[in-house]
């Protein structure tokens, strides 16, 4: 009895880490193909593409055993909206501000996410804000604060911190992108996370009018991928970019579609339903510290001084966030029992 608890605690911590570890590894792969000439664009429609086929046969399983709701035009606009800010959106800023900066830099900006969902919700009314609150203070401040690192990571790189030196003995991967851009790939990392946030909005309020998640996640991947398809043709005409290589570029395409479209997506839902979503985002300040250790050695990317203050400002904003959170929610649950035991006493409420 006491060996299945501790395996019922520790295995959704090991998953969590395993799907941090492999995100990073997703962004490094996918950063070492454009490094190796990969059109940014071309690689968003390829991986995409592949993930949408692998998860056809799941969705016709899933189709014929369930009784699922009606499918209605207005879903299919919703599911037409998740695909283009999530996929045709997001995944092209991302992995242009990736080409243009590093995967250090966008695993720390993801952790913008919780802040910009915070700000978002609020100005569209679907969350309230009293500054009276210990929560609602800790939310506003550690937005500030998070936001603030982000400038930080951005604008200011600092001296030069020397970690590894493996990166000189991989002569097999171009180090560097002739392309970098700091502040610009840090500039479409923001409009992600902007993206990211929006998509959240929109998702968790599709869940709640369509609870048939597997029908969700395809047609979100269906649309996107053929939304990007599109983009992506206009923008990127040469035939040879479009053309695969064995190489780096296509372990990265098959690792992202088996990874990020099917394992990491089944993963997340598991470990929402065991633990919720505030353990599950207390693990994302963990791909900052994955990602320095394989960018430095398998990119060559070099760590300055600006990019650990401001990574280490953008964690304690994030757990700022992610407190306020889980407070609110321990409060409301509070204020449930406290309804329930005063209903119990005093029965004439009940009538």
């Amino acid at each position: 009895m006491g060996l299945q608890n501790y395996i019922k605690r520790s295995v959704p911590f090991i998953v969590m880490v395993v799907v941090e570890s492999g995100e990073v590894g997703m962004i490094t792969l996918g950063k070492a193909a454009m490094n190796n000439g990969m059109s940014n664009l071309v690689y968003v429609v390829y991986y995409n593409s592949l993930g949408t086929l692998l998860l056809f046969p799941f969705f016709i399983f899933h189709l014929f055993r369930t009784n699922r709701p009606p499918l209605t035009l207005s879903l299919m606009l919703r599911f037409f909206l998740l695909g283009l800010i999530g996929i045709c959106f997001l995944q092209i800023f991302a992995y242009a501000g990736i080409n243009y900066s590093s995967p250090t830099l966008a695993t720390a900006m993801g952790n913008l996410i919780p802040a910009f969902t915070f700000l978002l919700a609020v100005t569209l009314r679907m969350e309230s804000l009293d500054i009276r609150r210990l929560s609602s203070q800790a939310k506003v401040l550690g937005t500030i604060i998070a936001v603030s690192g982000a400038f930080v990571m951005t604008l200011y790189k600092g001296p030069l911190i020397h970690m590894f030196s493996s990166a000189s003995n991989l002569p097999h991967i171009q180090l560097m992108s002739p392309q970098s851009n700091w502040i610009l790939g840090g500039i479409f990392l923001a409009i992600t996370c902007i993206c990211s946030s929006t998509w959240n909005i929109l998702q968790t309020a599709t869940v709640k009018t369509y609870p048939d998640e597997q029908t969700i996640v395809f047609f979100f991947c269906f649309f996107g991928t053929i939304q990007s398809a599109i983009f992506s043709l206009l923008v990127e005409r040469k035939p040879e970019a479009w053309a695969l290589r064995p190489d780096i570029s296509m372990i990265a395409i098959v690792f992202a579609a088996v990874f990020g479209s099917v394992f990491r997506t089944t993963v997340f839902t598991w470990c929402l339903r065991m633990k919720g979503p505030v353990y599950v985002s207390m693990f994302k300040p963990l791909g900052m510290v994955i990602a320095v250790i394989l960018g430095t050695i398998f990119l060559g990317d070099a760590l300055y001084l600006g990019s650990i203050i401001g990574g280490s400002t953008i964690a304690l904003g994030f757990y700022m966030v992610m407190w306020g959170q889980a407070k609110e929610k321990y409060m409301a649950v509070d204020d449930f029992c406290l309804l329930e035991s005063s209903t119990v006493r005093n029965p004439l409420l009940q009538k």
